[in-house]
């Protein structure tokens, strides 16, 4: 029987499950004590003043953008290389995004191209980490500082990576993570949202919990216990009108309900005491393989921009122009040896169906982002693959490169 080399997958041992059955056993499943904790140890690693968690990453970038209040109709820039949920909020959130191509050699946004891409309307960059490989963040915080406009860094793939040593998601308005079982940490679901503004995290707050204007930490912990202790804030409020009202339970943002469960939070703890360990060994088996794959006539591995430091979510490729297969017989092989694979995300996320619906603006051409919708793919990193593991993936990929694979199609 082939053995299965999968892309990703969770991590966990009893730590994690004793840990949920103490949430469990603790009889308040949502936004307590664990969820604050876990925002607090998150917030701490990544050098962040907040953190805000909620119930997956795509909600984080939903969170993050509902939060920023941006006109409706005001512009936002992003790579046409993509995540659906990277996308889907700013036309959510009655915004309209502005593709721009990617770089070949990294897979992210092209720096050069955004000031091309302007307008009078821009507002925004929202930009991933694509696959956990920092963008050029030295210029794009330079852009937007000279042109005034908000960053969102979507760092879901991305955690732990780093840029002039720093952690990814502290260099804007916003960062965001997800916790899916093929990220670098996970609870299932989840997600959260760091930022270093108190302003925004009071409304990131707001947003999160159904539009509330009262969701102090240390209310949430009264209410979680059931104790009788009065905010003085609560019942010294008074509606626009003048009636006098809960804090509480008025509302000040057309909100949504996107809690992280205490269940979540609790695995969240114990999967980040871990988080060091698993950078490490995503780190290696990128390595490992990169020796064997930098040495293909026919793909191409993706490079880190200069300054960063990238803790990979997953080892990309691109068959290279002129190679003597295409990618669905590579990837048709790679499977059939139990080695799994996935495409870069959407390609040229235009091209799919969905995006002929809505209203964008794309700036120049989008070549690369084409070549990656037909050309590129990736195989797994995570630290359930063992260095033979890794190995085993290169040895085939060379077969492949060296015409010693017999592909089909």
């Amino acid at each position: 029987m082939t053995k299965l080399r999968r892309y990703a997958g969770a991590i966990y041992d009893k730590s994690e499950l004793l840990s949920m059955i103490s949430a469990m056993l603790d009889g308040w499943w949502s936004g307590g004590h664990y969820t604050q904790d876990f925002e607090r140890a998150v917030a701490d690693f990544i050098g962040a003043k907040h953190a805000v968690a909620c119930n997956s990453g795509s909600s984080a970038n939903l969170l993050a953008l509902s939060a920023l209040e941006l006109e409706k109709g005001s512009e936002v820039i992003t790579p046409a290389t993509t995540f659906p949920t990277t996308v889907n909020p700013i036309i959510q959130c009655g915004l309209t995004p502005v593709f721009v191509d990617v770089d070949l050699h990294t897979l992210n946004i092209n720096p050069y191209l955004i000031e091309k891409a302007l307008s009078s309307k821009s507002r925004l960059l929202m930009v991933p980490h694509t696959l956990g490989n920092p963008f050029n963040l030295r210029l794009v915080t330079e852009i937007c500082s000279k042109h005034g406009l908000r960053l969102i860094e979507d760092a879901c793939d991305a955690l732990g990576s780093k840029y002039d040593d720093k952690f990814v998601s502290t260099f804007g308005d916003a960062g965001t993570f997800s916790f899916y079982p093929a990220h670098h940490i996970t609870t299932g679901e989840g997600g959260m949202v760091v930022t270093n503004s108190d302003e925004l995290y009071d409304k990131l707050r707001g947003y999160r919990d159904w539009g509330r204007l009262c969701n102090c930490e240390p209310c949430l912990e009264v209410s979680r216990k059931n104790e009788g202790y009065l905010c003085p804030k609560r019942l010294n409020f008074k509606l626009d009108d003048g009636t006098p009202y809960d804090r509480r339970y008025a509302y000040g943002f057309i909100g949504y309900n996107m809690k992280m469960t205490e269940i979540q939070a609790s695995m969240g703890i114990a999967q980040l005491q871990k988080v060091d360990n698993f950078i490490k060994a995503r780190k290696e088996n990128f390595q490992t393989l990169l020796k064997y794959v930098k040495t293909c006539s026919h793909l191409s591995c993706i490079e880190a921009e200069k300054g960063a430091d990238p803790c990979w979510f997953t080892f990309p490729m691109i068959i290279r122009d002129g190679a003597p297969f295409t990618r669905d017989q590579v990837v048709r092989y790679l499977e059939a040896q139990g080695i799994q694979t996935r495409p870069i995300f959407a390609g040229n996320i235009i091209r799919h169906p969905a995006y002929s619906k809505v209203s964008y603006r794309v700036s120049g051409d989008l070549c690369n982002a084409d070549k990656v919708l037909r050309d590129a793919f990736f195989v797994g990193v995570y630290p359930g693959l063992s260095k033979e593991d890794m190995a085993f993936i290169g040895e085939v990929l060379n077969d492949i490169d060296n015409g010693r694979a017999r592909l089909s199609g």
